[in-house]
């Protein structure tokens, strides 16, 4: 007579999953996120400044440009200024205007004989765009009519002196953004001077 074994499986003790953190598990969790967040924020500050900085720069750098070739390609003189009420001002981190002068009248915009080319947004409140004069206006050639001399623009971040920039504009029209020549981690012109806003 054949024996039927039975075979039952055999008794595991039941396994309780657990869901979610311990109050431990969140304390160091919080803890870990916050030395991290310590360590990274002055540097990601750092950053987000000088990408404000280069941005700002390299788009004046392209509306100078704008403003140099379609005074050559339309045979007129082109004005790049910070305009009021259709007057060339020196608030230059307002909005900065390109028009041509039709009727050579240079440090203002009047229609229909001028002609608008291009606009610039205000930079950022606290920051600084200084240039020493109330216009810059290229002439057909390319050349700079004013300023007779060679001239800089300087973009200086609010409490971030170190990271000014500028942009050196010469007789010949030509502009050349400025670079840290001496490796001070400090931007410098061409004639090696260090960029500086006045206040």
């Amino acid at each position: 007579m054949n024996k039927i074994l039975r075979t039952f499986p055999p008794s595991f003790p039941s396994v309780r999953h657990k869901q979610g953190f311990t109050l431990i598990e969140l304390i160091i969790a919080i803890a870990i996120v916050a030395i991290l967040s310590v360590i990274a924020l002055p540097s990601m500050s750092d950053f987000l400044v000088k990408m404000r900085v280069d941005n700002q720069i390299t788009e004046m750098q392209r509306l100078l440009l704008t403003a140099r070739n379609m005074a050559i390609n339309t045979g007129k003189n082109t004005t790049v200024c910070p305009l009021s009420g259709g007057a060339c001002t020196n608030n230059w981190h307002n909005e900065i205007t390109v028009f041509t002068n039709g009727d050579n009248d240079y440090d203002e915009y009047k229609a229909p004989s001028d002609e608008f080319v291009k606009v610039k947004e205000a930079i950022k409140s606290g920051d600084k765009l200084q240039f020493p004069h109330t216009s810059l206006i290229y002439k057909p050639s390319g050349q700079l009519l004013t300023p007779t001399i060679a001239s800089t623009f300087k973009y200086c971040p609010k409490d971030q002196a170190d990271r000014s920039r500028g942009i050196d504009v010469s007789i010949s029209g030509r502009s050349y953004i400025s670079s840290d020549t001496d490796n001070d981690g400090k931007d410098e012109d061409r004639s090696s001077n260090e960029i500086v806003c006045s206040s």
